[in-house]
């Protein structure tokens, strides 16, 4: 039976894997958070991979609090890179698969056209230059396994923008949001099977390589808003706005959109549009709160 290591396994993606584990019962996955294992211990990392031994691992875990991430780089590094590489040194070490998740934020942003893996990385805040650093220090260690940056995650688990515009809708009569930054949303279930994809087929995907996961399409937070507000049949109004109206302590890239080519040909995957994906979340959330 085929040990998977989760790490971070209690954040959107790591827990979107943990429910998709019943249809993987060939598979042992073991789950670990910060409550059980720090990362960013070496011997702690060590141990556990001496106890568990797992043929692949994910990465989850990461340092996700971009404006805070300003005033915190130290923490920041500790966790996007200092851990990544005490990670890859592991899965060396112990001959195993590791995937590791990064963000559409290693790139600034001016290019106005999706993005691609051998795109130049220009990070402009704390958390988009930490999690390069990530996976330059994945990319250094030549263990096995890949990277794959997403962008934009939302689910029905943790704090995400879906979650805070459904609290907004209902308090609210009126908010404004942002209508200048595009990307693409990524729900953590779609991107929890290509995870999975990934895994199946890791003896058949070159070592080191970088691959791209979003939903398919481009908006803004806005649009993003008003599907949600739709679906939901939320009378609340929004008025868009641009980013110098909602000044943050971190920089976003104003156009992140991913071009998702490579891993659409490497696993032979069709990606879902962002308005189905997150009318199965908006579902899903209903049915948690009925």
């Amino acid at each position: 039976m085929m040990k998977i290591a989760i790490f971070g396994a209690n954040g959107q993606l790591g827990r979107k894997i943990g429910d998709l584990s019943d249809r993987y019962t060939d598979f042992d996955f073991i789950r670990t958070d910060v409550d059980t294992l720090d990362i960013t211990d070496k011997l702690a990392v060590s141990s556990f991979m001496k106890q568990y031994q797992p043929e692949v691992m994910i990465n989850c875990a990461a340092y996700t609090a971009v404006d805070k991430a300003e005033s915190e780089p130290l923490l920041a590094e500790k966790l996007n890179r200092e851990a990544v590489a005490i990670l890859s040194a592991a899965a060396k070490d112990n001959d195993s698969f590791l995937i590791h998740i990064s963000t559409d934020y290693v790139f600034d942003g001016h290019h106005f056209r999706p993005y691609k893996e051998n795109d130049t990385p220009c990070p402009i805040s704390v958390y988009g230059s930490t999690k390069l650093a990530g996976e330059k220090a994945f990319l250094a260690s030549h263990c096995r396994g890949v990277i794959l940056r997403t962008a934009w995650l939302y689910s029905e688990y943790g704090n995400n923008f879906v979650k805070t515009m459904l609290r907004l809708g209902a308090e609210k009569p009126c908010i404004q949001v942002v209508a200048d930054q595009v990307g693409t949303p990524t729900y953590a279930g779609d991107l929890a099977e290509a995870v999975m994809q990934i895994v199946l087929k890791n003896n058949q995907l070159s070592q080191g390589e970088i691959y791209h996961f979003s939903n398919e399409g481009a908006i803004s937070w806005y649009d993003f808003s008003k599907a949600i507000f739709d679906l939901m049949n939320f009378s609340c109004q929004i008025n868009p706005i641009e980013c110098s109206q909602y000044p943050t302590a971190a920089q976003r890239p104003f156009y992140s959109v991913l071009n998702k080519d490579k891993i659409k040909q490497a696993i032979d995957i069709t990606i879902p549009y962002w308005r189905d994906s997150l009318e199965i979340c908006l579902h899903k959330l209903q049915k948690i709160n009925d």
